[in-house]
């Protein structure tokens, strides 16, 4: 991806976040994901209507790697069953750890391809699947 393109699409959500703001709504399954290290700290709230998820959303303080992964994972995982988001997510772990992973499963969420390349981002990449993770374990 040119190296343009993957900076403008980080910035725009990192400066305009998907669904940035929790709800006092019912039904929603909660969980937080953090980093020990920086200020990372996201709450994340996450809404199952049907097998397919109808609702993400998160507040807290994050970086703009944080921010703009999670805003991406939103906007990729909304509406997809549960197994198609555990497949995403998935995939997308396995990307940021340089493993085999399917590039077609992930949408925007490409754009964090190397940031393997920068060890002290990766865990910022990963707190969105972290936090998406242990709510979808919470229907186990």
């Amino acid at each position: 991806m040119d190296a343009n393109l993957r900076r403008e699409i980080i910035l725009d959500h990192y400066q305009n976040p998907i669904n940035k703001g929790l709800t006092s709504e019912e039904n929603y399954l909660k969980a937080n994901s953090n980093s020990e290290s920086c200020i990372d700290n996201l709450d994340f709230m996450m809404k199952i209507e049907d097998g397919k998820i109808k609702d993400i959303r998160f507040d807290g303080e994050a970086c703009a790697i944080s921010t703009s992964a999670t805003s991406i994972m939103i906007h990729t995982l909304l509406g997809r069953s549960i197994e198609e988001a555990r497949s995403i997510l998935e995939n997308y772990k396995n990307m940021i750890q340089e493993k085999e992973y399917d590039e077609e499963k992930l949408g925007e969420l490409i754009v964090y391809d190397e940031i393997s390349k920068q060890p002290n981002r990766v865990h910022c990449a990963l707190i969105p699947s972290i936090g998406i993770e242990k709510m979808l374990e919470q229907l186990k």
